[in-house]
């Protein structure tokens, strides 16, 4: 029902590469390998974005993969070390187009597969009729999480905070990371019914193109249902100069022990030198929609093969 939908929308769907040279398009830890003839190492994409971001670069319009990624991560019963997302690209969107397509794929696929827009999941009724909310990430943390307007902009306060409600802080955390580790505490598990999170801040979304009123924000949003993240969306960063920036920054944060910051990718910034139109891109989490839709707890209830602890530990 998605590659229909996608189809549907004059999207192309095309496979990118599953070993990388240097692993991005995502804040996480790559599992690494080693590629005897060309003698280099090698990473497991953590995601597909920088080149399904090249094919706009080359003159594709639309493009979309359904793909295995994978992140040398934690198992829970959200999280599988490799995993089903799709991700899609599109020239001359921006993120609002993003929450129009991705609001109309989820009602279609639930209506295909399933038949009705009205949920049960594990006793919680979920309506995924719209108009959905939007809700900006700064305004969600005060009106649904219930912090202090001070913590916003006060990165001693929100740490402070942080600990204060339960949460792990680290001394190198910026102030973006650490509202985002409130957030995860205090408003996603609040979103039962399909909300879009917009406007994330800058210096937590290096891939994204920043807001024209503020530029401490970025034209960002997560979907959150049933209290987890289903989709991560903005429209794109195609400057290359505060590409390369933004890359600095999280190296600088990999160098002071955050080993889930991206890398500096030279090649990727050489493309939108060439130029890449303005765009909206998304990646959407199959295995957990697939969850969604069959109402299941875990997402080892959706995979044939997953990736389980040994016995005994």
């Amino acid at each position: 029902a998605v590659r229909e939908f996608m189809q549907s929308k004059g999207f192309v769907e095309v496979e990118a590469p599953m070993m990388h040279v240097i692993p991005g398009g995502a804040t996480a830890k790559p599992f690494e390998t080693f590629h005897n003839a060309l003698d280099r190492k090698l990473y497991l994409r953590i995601a597909p974005e920088l080149y399904l971001k090249r094919l706009l670069v080359g003159g594709f319009d639309r493009v979309f993969e359904i793909n295995r990624s994978f992140r040398n991560e934690g198992i829970s019963i959200q999280h599988n070390p490799e995993f089903t997302m799709m991700e899609f690209y599109q020239s001359y969107a921006d993120f609002t187009d993003m929450m129009d397509i991705t609001e109309e794929l989820i009602t279609y696929v639930a209506m295909k597969t399933v038949g009705s827009t009205a949920l049960n999941y594990q006793g919680a009724e979920v309506d995924l009729s719209g108009p959905w909310k939007r809700i900006k990430f700064h305004q969600s943390i005060t009106e649904l999480g219930g912090a202090p307007r001070e913590i916003l902009h006060d990165r001693d306060a929100a740490l402070s905070y942080l600990k204060s409600i339960g949460g792990e802080k680290s001394d190198n955390d910026v102030l973006g990371k650490v509202l985002a580790k409130v957030f995860d505490l205090a408003v996603e598990p609040k979103l039962v019914n399909p909300t879009f999170i917009t406007h994330y801040p800058t210096d937590i979304s290096p891939l994204s193109r920043r807001n024209e009123e503020d530029p401490r924000l970025t034209d960002r949003f997560e979907l959150f249902i049933t209290g987890r993240e289903m989709a991560n969306a903005f429209s794109e960063l195609n400057d290359p100069l505060d590409q390369r920036g933004r890359f600095q920054a999280q190296v600088d944060e990999r160098n002071a022990g955050d080993e889930e910051s991206m890398y500096m990718d030279d090649d990727y910034v050489r493309a939108l030198m060439y130029g890449m139109p303005p765009a909206g891109g998304e990646g959407l989490g199959i295995d957990r929609l697939v969850m969604l839709l069959a109402d299941v707890p875990s997402i080892n209830d959706v995979l044939l093969f997953p990736h389980v602890r040994p016995a005994g530990k």
